[in-house]
């Protein structure tokens, strides 16, 4: 069967339906407790309720915003701090070893000083999710640079752009973006992931009304805001995709 046949690229489809109608009998036929596991079908009905009561787009826009704005946080102090890094041999020095000790705390144990420093409110919701996105661009961003071809610096050189403004900006940054761009899209991914974790303290958005949910055991309602959240991720990796490929035209 060719690689490009219609039947090979039916399958992800096919592979789709085959879960849901596993999931969806699962429950039917005693396997799991339906109150643990809702059926699909039981999703449509639970969406309707929630739309309806406003609990949906309300959480839907208050997660929005703590995840743009935290994303925008982290990925703008990640970019910089790794272009400096990536430049200056004293600055990566001045950071080796805060890389190392605070990169491997996970962003729920920031949680206490986010509620300590900023409340029970958006922006220690945006703390939370910047520290998760940070280290994510800021190693992407530090890689690319180092990456970049000396070959391409010594040219630029030669050609008049000495000053470490005009090279950063001529050639590092150009050469870079590829690699930048993908520390940024995996960036889309780990801001949702955090959205979770910020919002389990009390802040409102999807993450708190999931929790809510759960404590009644309304594991449809549940589930609902997880599709939620991956179908805005979905939007988001989409509409990255199509911008990374329009700034990247240029690339043979």
């Amino acid at each position: 069967m060719s690689a490009r046949s219609p039947l090979h690229a039916l399958l992800p489809l096919a592979g789709l339906v085959a879960f849901l109608l596993i999931w969806e009998a699962a429950p039917r036929l005693g396997l799991f407790p339906r109150v643990l596991l809702p059926p699909p079908s039981d999703l449509p009905g639970a969406l309707m309720r929630e739309i309806n009561s406003g609990m949906w787009l309300r959480s839907m826009n208050q997660s929005l915003s703590h995840y743009t704005m935290g994303l925008f946080v982290g990925s703008a102090a990640g970019v910089g701090l790794g272009v400096l890094t990536g430049m200056s041999r004293v600055a990566e020095g001045l950071m080796s070893w805060n890389n190392r000790v605070l990169r491997p705390i996970p962003g729920l144990a920031w949680v206490p000083f986010a509620i300590i420093w900023f409340g029970v409110n958006q922006g220690a919701a945006v703390f939370i999710i910047s520290i998760g996105v940070f280290w994510i661009v800021y190693f992407a961003t530090h890689g690319a640079i180092r990456a970049v071809d000396r070959d391409l610096v010594e040219v630029a050189s030669a050609f008049g752009f000495t000053s470490a403004p005009e090279r950063l900006i001529k050639v590092m940054l150009p050469a870079a973006t590829p690699g930048i761009l993908v520390g940024l899209r995996t960036a889309l991914g780990q801001a949702w992931m955090a959205v979770v974790a910020a919002e389990i303290f009390g802040v409102s958005g999807l993450g708190s009304r999931m929790m809510q949910a759960s404590s009644l055991l309304a594991t449809d309602v549940v589930v609902v805001y997880m599709l939620t959240m991956a179908a805005l991720y979905g939007i988001m990796d989409t509409i990255f995709m199509y911008a990374q490929g329009r700034l990247l035209q240029w690339r043979p």
